[in-house]
């Protein structure tokens, strides 16, 4: 699992200067800081324009609350493997809610989600395969700049357009919003570390997919 600074972790990344490109690609010209004199403390930030993004029936018995973190080596893994199962034997069938929230560590992952909303919530699941599965590849692109571009790309072969990419990216207000969302419901919901579930309203570590399974029916034997 990949830890999380619990206190006070999205100030520290605002004050850290994470920053969005106004520019164009490979261009670094006025970069939006949200630094700590823009931002609000993250209580004071109204996050309801934030929608959770959903899989599967709204009246499933079973719903599964995942937060992970997109340059989590570890979310990776689960996304590549247990997490298509799940999908298979649980979402598609209608067993399972499933619900995905993003846990920020750095710039490069806010980044990451800012492009996966880009496209809605119709895109959003679709996006998140793309950029798991290159994970390995997108974030050692090289700097900041390499970074960004190799995200734009896989925005593109999503299917989005370059000026909605820019459009998403340059949206500072979104990005301060996302951090506060992200604390608000990491500290609700105790999380510490990526990937974490709550199903069914209890906190569960990351586990293989068949202790997984064994932990649904038990929710499922209970309806």
């Amino acid at each position: 699992m990949t830890r999380i600074i619990p206190a006070l972790f999205a100030a520290i990344l605002l004050t850290a200067g994470a920053f969005l490109f106004t520019g164009r690609s490979g261009d670094l010209s006025g970069p939006l800081l949200i630094g700590a004199a823009q931002a609000q403390e993250a209580g004071e930030v109204d996050t309801s324009s934030i929608v959770d993004m959903v899989q599967g029936a709204e009246d499933a018995p079973v719903t599964i609350i995942e937060y992970a973190s997109y340059t989590c080596p570890h979310c990776a893994n689960f996304h590549e493997g247990p997490y298509k199962k799940l999908k298979a034997d649980y979402i598609d069938t209608g067993k399972v809610r499933f619900i995905y929230r993003e846990v920020y560590f750095d710039r490069y992952g806010l980044w990451a989600s800012m492009i996966a909303r880009c496209g809605g919530e119709e895109k959003f699941f679709g996006i998140s395969d793309l950029i798991f599965k290159g994970q390995s590849d997108w974030v050692r692109a090289g700097g900041p700049t390499e970074i960004v571009d190799a995200l734009r790309k896989i925005g593109r072969l999503a299917g989005l357009e370059s000026d909605t990419l820019e459009a998403c990216l340059q949206d500072g207000e979104k990005a301060q919003t996302l951090v506060a969302w992200y604390q608000e419901n990491a500290e609700k919901d105790g999380v510490e570390a990526t990937p974490s579930f709550i199903v069914n309203g209890e906190k569960v570590s990351n586990q293989p997919y068949e202790d997984f399974k064994t932990l649904i029916e038990a929710e499922l034997a209970k309806q």
